[in-house]
């Protein structure tokens, strides 16, 4: 498979999965929690309160690795790593931009000092279980 098919495939896999894990390091150690991710090409975005542990983890680490897109149908189903650096996002631009009415279970409206973005820049990316060779690891 070529690169722009590998990264067509990696892009199909996340415009139909949303929700992923997120693993951050506390303490030297992994720390994974479920999260919902969307995309803009190969950047993640996922949002998050600005009062959880996964940011001070981010701020004293920005590696993070995330999993998306295994359904759970069975040990062939297809799915993405990807290992990336994470930034705290706050600006009106990016917390606009993911809102949706879900998320007023946790914060007032796009403009709540308590809602924040995480973007994440991938520094690695393989594509898992496809039925060519598997990984194939796509050039960032």
């Amino acid at each position: 498979m070529s690169q722009a098919e590998l990264k067509q495939q990696i892009l199909k896999v996340l415009d139909e999965s949303k929700v992923g894990t997120l693993a951050t390091v506390k303490n030297n150690k992994p720390h994974s929690r479920y999260m919902t991710f969307s995309h803009d090409e190969l950047t993640l975005y996922t949002p998050t309160s600005n009062e959880t542990h996964k940011t001070d983890e981010i701020e004293d680490n920005p590696n993070v690795h995330i999993l998306l897109g295994y359904e759970g149908e069975g040990y062939g189903d297809t799915f993405v790593e990807i290992e990336g650096r994470a930034s705290v996002e706050d600006s009106a631009h990016y917390k606009e931009k993911l809102w949706n009415d879900h998320m007023k279970r946790w914060f007032e409206g796009p403009d709540d000092p308590n809602y924040i973005v995480l973007k994440i820049q991938p520094t690695a990316i393989r594509l898992m279980n496809d039925e060519e060779d598997s990984p194939q690891s796509l050039e960032l």
